[in-house]
This record gives structure tokens, C-alpha cells and sequence, in this order.
């Protein structure tokens, strides 16, 4: 798996001629410039919409697990649509590993080809995440790249589905493809088609997403080439590098007006917590955000190292960078304070992260990567909070984690049937809002899946859905409220869960509470009810068993006694805190009929303080 250090030299002499935006002949108006990316993001969004429309499965269709982008033959991004970040985020290293294998192997784009590629050392994110790349070419030169990725609910591991947080290493947690051409030259590789299809257990629903993939990657193209038509092709490679410098100039902006100096956070993640290796659980992460001038410099170094042989390993160019940059982007260039800045390759460039070879940040080939999500969204969680030292007024406290369910079974037709169902979490208070409750946070973003279309198409049934209560990180702005989901299996099944949080609870900010860490019950409310860790092996289970997934509420933002009585009570009445947590809390006291005891609440208020 070494890999050389200039490795794109091949490939990238395909390519048509570079064009310098600097250079004053070659420059586009800014009027012009802004029509032309705004008619790009439009392509990306069609991209998406093509996607989720001809998508099999609900993890695509309905909760949006997917990215689409457009890339130039350099491989920097000019666009992307607007769904999950950590879907959009690798695809430029997606393309950038097919490039370094096409040159380990001698290969080349051609006109008509289409590339799945889904390897975590080579740009990916994690293995079900599958890229297709279709190259896009100008008078017989490659010039750009159509992309999407998207979330395929069976990958060929040895465990049904997709949350499997008991495998060895990267090739036992799925089948590898790696740069393979599905499509060559136009011509359909069948036997390729065909490998695939025979390892997957839910070939109609992976393969028709492969195909919904290529189609919508296809669009893109399609329209690209539209819009080479229409202004000319040098124009519109010009405009897009003149975005991305715009783009990079906006996030300098930002980050220059900072004070210099390291910021620093530091946490962990519950890892396997019913393991007896000490070196499985209680990991320890740490992030340090060195602000110099108009760069952004990210340090995991304190990181612990790798765990051999679980698959909560990080894939670093495809999840840990990604986690970092939506962090620094949102929260600096966040769209109430600034108009719409493009994101493009121009966004990375201020922004350095390192980690070194062999941390869970960074782990070593062949190290299993696949349960990789709930690590991820720690690391942008803690770089959140070295951020907050700098520019509280523009953070939040500390978010819920995410659970990530696959629920699987066999029917009477030994058909496998397999569903991949998402626990939301929560937001942490912000300095002028309440945390968001009951959502997908951070580089998630992923959409809620309807009741009705779980028990549409599966032998499951959503027994209890609904927001906990006396659970909140309570602060001036309280922290979101996680969501309590519980599944009840109408015929017998497995389920797998790859989840964290349930011992840290998230971070409380100035003044304000730590959050409340999630639960998993199986058999809630029975003799045999037990509470487990945060992760689930391919628990076998019978019809009418139920599992409660409980997620963690969000921290704190303040001081709890400086919260509006108005609010305490507005919660008291919506169910989400007690009249005996308000009064003790929040230091408010309620009438019998719910009203505020302004007097009362006064003197409470006072002997707290």
C-alpha cells in the first residue's frame, strides 16, 4: 500500500492545459464568474435530487446519506450539492486515491468510463461509502470530474449490514473495490457487475444504488459539458478558480482577524466498553488549533494510537479532515453573518491537520475503519470546542453523538432483508438559542427516516418515538434534548449498533451543565431488561423483542439560574423538565397552575447565587 510521492504525473498529462487565473488575459468579469458557479452548484443540485430519486434504498432516499460534487482535472473541488458533509467532504480524495492507484497500475481515463472506488487508504471515507467517478472530457482531453457518493446498506462483510464494530481489518469489514471500472470505455464490465452483485446479500437494493449513482454522476457530466456550450470551456475553467480563490480569500479573512495562538480540547470517546483490554475503551482524543495568521494549523498528535483489530480507526483523509474543515467553515463563514461563500477547493487551503501514522486519527493499513462515524464526530466536537476559546460567541456546547442501527433477518424466502436506521442525537446550547434537539449532528446531517416508511418495507415497528425529559444540559440556553427510539421486531432478526456517549456525557459552556449520556435497553420494561454499552454485536433477536436507543442531550450554555423563568416554564409545559427539576435547577418556582411565582423564584434565585 505504499504509496509514491508523485504520484498524478501520468494521469493528469491526459489533461488539457492549465489556465491561470491570475493572468490577466485570462480573466472572467465577476459578474460572469458568479453566474457560472451559481449554475454549477445548480448542476450539483440536480445531481442530488436525480440521486435521491432513483435510489432503492431509505438511506439515500430518505435520509439523504449521499454527496455530489464537481472537480476539475486536478481534482479540486468547484461544488457541491447540499446533503451530508462527511458525504461531500472526502470526494476530492476519493479522486485523488483513483488517480494514485491509475498510476501504481498504468492506467488512464478514458471517454465512456465509469470508476467505483470505496478503499478508506485511498480517500475514502469508510468502505460502504461508494464513489463513482466519471470523467469528463473537452475535444478529447480530460478537463473535470462528476462525482457522487452514497451510503450502501450491505458492503460483504461478514456480518449483515453496515455497523460492524467486531471485525479484524480491512478486509473482513467489506469487499474491497478500489478504483474498478465498472464501466470502460463505455462498455459494461459484467463480470465485475456481477463479483460485486454476488457478495452483497442485498444485491437489488445495492446494485440499483449503484445504478441511481452513475446516472446522477452522468447528469452531472452531461451538464457540465452544457455549460462549456454556453460560455466556453476556457471561461468557465477560468470562473471556477477564481470562485476558489475567492473562496480562500473569505476564509483567510476570517481567520486572520483571530488572536494567534494554540487553542486546545480534549476528551474521550466510551470506545468498547465491555471489553477487558483497557486499550479498547476510555480513548482518549485531543485537538490543538494553532491560529497563525491566516492559517488554521490542527494538531492530533495527543491522540491515542490505533486499536488493532476494532474498526473505530479513523481514515484520515476521508473522515478526519472533513470532520475539522466543516468545523472551521461553518463556524467562521456561517451564512447568518456572511452571504453564501462557495465551497470548493478554495475553503481547504487555509486549513492544515495533522496526525501521525499509526493513531486511531491515522491508523496503519490494514486496520479496520468501518465504524468510523461516532470517532469522527468526537474529533469535530472537540475542535468545536478549541474554537469556542477564540470566538465563543459563534460555537455551541458540547453535542450528542449519534447511533447508527442495522436491523436484518432472513424471509420465508431465504431473501436477507436488511435496514440501516439512524438515532438522532442533539445540539448543545448556543449563546443566544437553545441547543437543537432530536438531530443529526455535525458532519452527519443525514435526515430523519419516516415511521411509515420503516414499517412499510420491514418486519420492524417503531414502538416509542419521542424526546426525553429532566435530561437536558441545563444552562441560560439549555442543551438539546435527545430523542428515545425504540424498535420492536415483528419477526425474528439481528441488529447490530454503532454508537458512544452513553459514559461521557457532552460538555457544558460557561456556567452551563455537562449533558446526559445516552442508554441501549434491550427488552425495556421486561424481567430481562438489561442496559448495555454503546455498542451492539449482531444481537440475535426474537419476534415482538424491542430495543430502546436513548441519545445523548446536548451541554449547557450559562448559568441555568440566569434562564428565563418564562422558558423554565415554557419546558415544564412541554413536558421536557419537571416543576421539581425547574425549581431545583433553574431555581424557578411554579403556582399550582403552572404559573411563574415571580416572588418565590426571586428569593430561590437568590439564596442560589
Amino acid at each position: 500500500m505504499a504509496k509514491s510521492q508523485d504520484t498524478t504525473q501520468t494521469v493528469l498529462e491526459q489533461t488539457a492545459p492549465r489556465l491561470d487565473v491570475d493572468d490577466p488575459e485570462e480573466q472572467v468579469d465577476p459578474i460572469t464568474q458568479r453566474v457560472i458557479s451559481g449554475s454549477l452548484i445548480n448542476i450539483c443540485d440536480e445531481m442530488g435530487h436525480k440521486l435521491t430519486r432513483m435510489s432503492y434504498s431509505s438511506i439515500i432516499r430518505e435520509s439523504e446519506d449521499f454527496g455530489c460534487a464537481l472537480l476539475d482535472e486536478q481534482g479540486r473541488q468547484l461544488c457541491e450539492t447540499d446533503s451530508t458533509p462527511l458525504q461531500m467532504g472526502p470526494i476530492p480524495a476519493y479522486v485523488e486515491g483513483v488517480i494514485e492507484l491509475f498510476e501504481e497500475r498504468d492506467q488512464s481515463f478514458e471517454p465512456g468510463d465509469v470508476v467505483l472506488h470505496n478503499d478508506p487508504y485511498y480517500g475514502a471515507s469508510h468502505a460502504p461509502d461508494f464513489a463513482i467517478v466519471v470523467p469528463v472530457f473537452r475535444d478529447g482531453e480530460l478537463t473535470a470530474f462528476s462525482v457522487t457518493t452514497a451510503h450502501h446498506l450491505d458492503v460483504g462483510s461478514d456480518k449483515p449490514g453496515t455497523c460492524i464494530i467486531d471485525t479484524i481489518d480491512a478486509y473482513s469489514e467489506s469487499i474491497r473495490l478500489d478504483a474498478l471500472k465498472i464501466i470502460e470505455g463505455g462498455e459494461r464490465n459484467d463480470t465485475a457487475w456481477q463479483l460485486i452483485a454476488d457478495n452483497i446479500r442485498v444485491p437489488d437494493m445495492v446494485m440499483g444504488d449503484i445504478e441511481a449513482q452513475i446516472s446522477a454522476a452522468r447528469v452531472g457530466a452531461d451538464r457540465l459539458d452544457e455549460l462549456f456550450d454556453e460560455y466556453g470551456h476556457d471561461t468557465v475553467k477560468i470562473a471556477g478558480q477564481a470562485m476558489m480563490n475567492y473562496s480562500e480569500h473569505r476564509l483567510r479573512t476570517e481567520i486572520e482577524a483571530l488572536p494567534d495562538g494554540t487553542y486546545s480540547a480534549e476528551g474521550y470517546i466510551d470506545g468498547f466498553l465491555d471489553s477487558p483490554d483497557p486499550d479498547e475503551k476510555d480513548i482518549f482524543l485531543a485537538v490543538d488549533l494553532e491560529i497563525d495568521g491566516s492559517d488554521i494549523n490542527v494538531d492530533l498528535t495527543r491522540c491515542d494510537d490505533q486499536v488493532d483489530n476494532r474498526p473505530i480507526n479513523m481514515p484520515f483523509k476521508g473522515t478526519v479532515i472533513p470532520a475539522v474543515l466543516l468545523v472551521v467553515r461553518s463556524t467562521l463563514l456561517d451564512t447568518e453573518e456572511h452571504e453564501v461563500v462557495p465551497q470548493n477547493n478554495g475553503i481547504t487551503r487555509p486549513v492544515h491537520v495533522h496526525a501521525p501514522k499509526g493513531t486511531i486519527a491515522n491508523p496503519r493499513f490494514p486496520a479496520p475503519t468501518i465504524a468510523r462515524f461516532c470517532p469522527g464526530n468526537r474529533i469535530a466536537d472537540l475542535t468545536l470546542k478549541a474554537l469556542a476559546e477564540v470566538v465563543p460567541e459563534q460555537t455551541c456546547a458540547g453535542i450528542g453523538n449519534l447511533k447508527v442501527g442495522t436491523y436484518s433477518g432472513v424471509t420465508e424466502d431465504d431473501e436477507y432483508w436488511v435496514y440501516m436506521d439512524i438515532s438522532s442525537g442533539s445540539y448543545g446550547g448556543r449563546p443566544t438559542k437553545d441547543g437543537m434537539d432530536a438531530v443529526d449532528t455535525l458532519y452527519a446531517n443525514t435526515r430523519n427516516n419516516p415511521i411509515e416508511d420503516i414499517e412499510s418495507h420491514y418486519p420492524l415497528r417503531v414502538a416509542r418515538y419521542e424526546l426525553r425529559e429532566n435530561a437536558e444540559g441545563a444552562g441560560e440556553n439549555r442543551g438539546g434534548i435527545g430523542p428515545i427510539r425504540e424498535l420492536e421486531f415483528a419477526s425474528p432478526g439481528r441488529v447490530s449498533i454503532e454508537g458512544d456517549g452513553n459514559k461521557y456525557p457532552p460538555w457544558g459552556f460557561d456556567g452551563g451543565e455537562d449533558g446526559t449520556p445516552g442508554q441501549i435497553v434491550l427488552d425495556p420494561n421486561t424481567e430481562g431488561e438489561q442496559h448495555l454499552s454503546s455498542k451492539l454485536e449482531n444481537q440475535s433477536m426474537d419476534a415482538e423483542q424491542r430495543l430502546r436507543l436513548v441519545g445523548p442531550c446536548g451541554g449547557g450554555w450559562g448559568d441555568p439560574l440566569d434562564r428565563t423563568p418564562e422558558k423554565v416554564r415554557t419546558d415544564v409545559l412541554d413536558d421536557f423538565v419537571t416543576v421539581e427539576r425547574a425549581r431545583e435547577t433553574y431555581g424557578v418556582a411554579l403556582t399550582d397552575d403552572l404559573e411563574v411565582d415571580e416572588e418565590a423564584t426571586e428569593e430561590l434565585r437568590s439564596e442560589r447565587r
